[in-house]
């Protein structure tokens, strides 16, 4: 595993480095798919975030905390990192064992499942909406006289089907579909 750690308004130190590199390195008693993870350590006033993000077979594992100690931060998102696979491995798990068992048993071990574990989320509506083209900017004021967070258009520029998002930090992002 590469682990890539950089800083905003931080100097990493070879101890801080180490730290998160150790602490990471225990996720991959987990998976072995973990190649490469992006680490970004950020300062903003007296909160101490840290970010992780890493790819894996497909999917994405991303991970944030803030709290005011750098060393808690790095804690907790590995902890978190952990439920995370942890509900990833489940549910692949899941998704095998019932590939290979057929018809009422099937429906007997879903069932006894669901009984023991938690319920997992599930999609409970789809919506369905004609997309025009637009701008960026017609977008986000479309988006505010909805009072939503996201918005799903197309751009008229691209001509692609984008998603905008109202950030944390109460600016707005953009999500640009790349095909592989």
């Amino acid at each position: 595993m590469r682990i890539n750690v950089r800083g905003k308004n931080i100097e990493v130190t070879p101890a801080l480095k180490n730290y998160v590199e150790k602490r990471l390195s225990k996720l991959e008693k987990y998976l072995d798919g973990i190649r490469d993870v992006q680490v970004t350590l950020t300062v903003e006033r007296e909160d101490h975030k840290v970010e992780v993000t890493m790819p894996l077979d497909g999917m994405i594992l991303r991970g944030e905390e803030i709290t005011g100690d750098m060393y808690a931060s790095i804690d907790l998102v590995v902890e978190k990192l952990e439920k995370q696979i942890e509900k990833y491995k489940t549910r692949f798990s899941r998704k095998n064992r019932h590939a290979d068992v057929k018809g009422k048993e099937s429906r007997e071990i879903i069932a006894k499942e669901e009984e023991e574990g938690e319920e997992e989320p599930r999609l409970v509506k789809t919506k369905r909406f004609p997309i025009k083209p637009m701008s960026v900017e017609e977008a986000i004021l479309q988006m505010n006289l909805l009072g939503h967070s996201f918005f799903v258009f197309s751009n008229a520029e691209t001509e692609q089907v984008n998603v905008l998002y109202r950030r944390r930090d109460g600016n707005y992002g953009l999500i640009e579909p790349e095909l592989e």
